[in-house]
């Protein structure tokens, strides 16, 4: 509680007059509050403004507003220092060597494991023979059992899709033989396939007959040619092998000995 000092009378006498000054502070006191309160309010009602010195200007993007209208914000580009470490990736070197490195390898394990690679066809020579003899029309039948060997080098299945074999003596067609769809071989494997093909040597060269029918020699060897194709098909590349031979007959008798290619 204030108390106010008050000069009366002619005397000079002081009087105290309490309560008196105390109502008049708090007074001042609440007249102050009162003008806080309106100015925060005014400050809260100014627009914002945006102060530019001589070595700054105002920010396009927000035109002074301060603020970005939602509207833009999917439109905006943010821009980065170029002092930002971000900006500077280390071992950025490295990092492309052992993508390269990666992707070489990666390229060779593909081209290793599924470049396709040609499949190999042998001629193992004749297993069999059978002779016949026609005394009517002097002929010579035989039937000739060969065999091929197929190596499948590749990581994925081969198909023979067809043989044909070709007999000929004297440059003269004397029998033929045609398979389709002969067998499948499975990767990283070998097959065998054995074939027949029969035979018949006259008409113009009906001396073989003579030849093959005299008791007076021992030996009764001829010579034929052989000539096989092959296709085959794998992934989506097909190809060919055609193996040629020449062939010792013996006409004047049966023979199961295997005879092994020259």
């Amino acid at each position: 509680m204030g108390i106010r000092w008050s000069r009366g009378g002619s005397d000079g006498s002081v009087l105290l007059i309490p309560g008196v000054a105390t109502a008049q502070s708090r007074g001042d006191d609440d007249n102050d509050s009162l003008d806080g309160l309106h100015r925060r309010e005014d400050i809260a009602q100014f627009p914002y403004v945006e102060f530019t010195g001589k070595d700054s200007i105002t920010c396009p993007t927000c035109q002074g507003t301060g603020h970005i209208p939602s509207e833009q914000v999917n439109e905006l580009v943010a821009l980065i220092p170029y002092s930002d470490q971000r900006l500077r990736p280390q071992r950025t070197k490295l990092y492309v060597v052992l993508s390269v490195v990666l992707c070489l390898l990666a390229s060779s394990l593909v081209v290793f494991f599924l470049f396709p690679r040609p499949v190999v066809v042998e001629d193992d020579g004749i297993r069999s023979v059978t002779v016949q003899f026609d005394p009517v029309n002097t002929k010579v039948l035989m039937n000739m059992t060969s065999s091929l060997n197929f190596s499948n080098s590749n990581l994925f299945t081969v198909t023979v899709n067809s043989l044909n074999c070709q007999v000929l003596y004297m440059k003269t067609v004397i029998g033929t033989k045609q398979l389709d769809n002969v067998i499948t071989i499975q990767p990283l494997s070998q097959r065998q396939v054995n074939f027949t093909v029969s035979v018949e040597i006259g008409g113009s060269a009906s001396y073989v007959y003579a030849f093959c029918t005299m008791a007076s020699i021992k030996v009764h060897n001829i010579v034929v040619f052989m000539q096989t194709s092959v296709k085959t098909s794998y992934m989506v590349r097909t190809g060919q092998n055609t193996l040629e031979a020449y062939r010792f007959i013996d006409c004047a008798s049966n023979s199961t000995v295997h005879q092994p290619p020259w």
